[in-house]
């Protein structure tokens, strides 16, 4: 999944985008609110952490104007927003949720608590509430990041477990290439490169039970299809 951390502290910011980079994520930094709204315009964010004090508005603005279409959002005025802001007054946490906000986080905080709450708002793109993705005999366990197929344990590399993360939200759906590069690769991506169909093959390999077919498809000219009974 791809996030857009909005944060004018850059240690704070550099400490993030390790720690959910670490996590798995795709991660896109921005400085301020016009930075912030210039990446939105491109690319269609997962999940935005969206820091209240910024230099040239506030959070509380920027969700507001996203929730109202007042600017263009890739992802649509439905981009998932966690506020994460020293402010804990609860005026401030009020005002956050009725702004927009889908979750909001006091500093300092721990980074175990950051990424449960943006794995609770991530499962909303998913049929069920659990942190546990299944389908078919594929599971995908992303709090503890470890992936199994018929209880074979998968060892994939962090964009293998983006790519299988992702499909396993969209079983049966045909995804193009250039949907999961937008949303498992971050803004250093060359889209031009084949960084997609490589890592697909890879992960297709592993994912290979015996001589049966393997559960990711190759859908000529549109893209690759997760099997619903894999």
């Amino acid at each position: 999944m791809r996030l857009l951390v909005v944060e004018d502290e850059a240690d704070l910011a550099g400490a993030l985008r390790v720690g959910l980079t670490r996590a798995g994520y795709a991660v896109d930094v921005a400085a301020d609110a016009a930075g912030a709204y210039d990446l939105l315009l491109v690319n269609a964010y997962d999940l935005m952490l969206l820091d209240v004090n910024l230099p040239d508005s506030d959070g509380f603005t920027v969700c507001r104007a996203i929730r109202r279409g007042e600017v263009e959002v890739a992802a649509g005025r439905d981009l998932r927003v966690l506020m994460l802001t020293a402010r804990g007054a609860l005026g401030d946490r009020v005002r956050g949720l009725d702004e927009g906000a889908d979750d909001y986080l006091v500093k300092p905080f721990a980074l175990a608590e950051l990424l449960a709450r943006v794995r609770a708002l991530l499962r909303r793109d998913t049929a069920g509430t659990g942190a546990v993705l299944t389908v078919g005999d594929l599971t995908l366990d992303a709090a503890r990041h470890e992936a199994h197929r018929a209880g074979r344990r998968l060892r994939l590399t962090p964009k293998e477990f983006g790519v299988l993360e992702y499909l396993m939200t969209r079983p049966g759906r045909v995804v193009p290439a250039e949907e999961l590069l937008e949303h498992v690769w971050d803004a250093n991506a060359d889209p031009f490169t084949e960084t997609v169909r490589v890592t697909v093959g890879t992960l297709r390999r592993k994912l290979t039970n015996g001589d049966g077919d393997p559960p990711i498809e190759t859908v000529v000219g549109r893209g690759y299809r997760l099997r619903e009974a894999a």
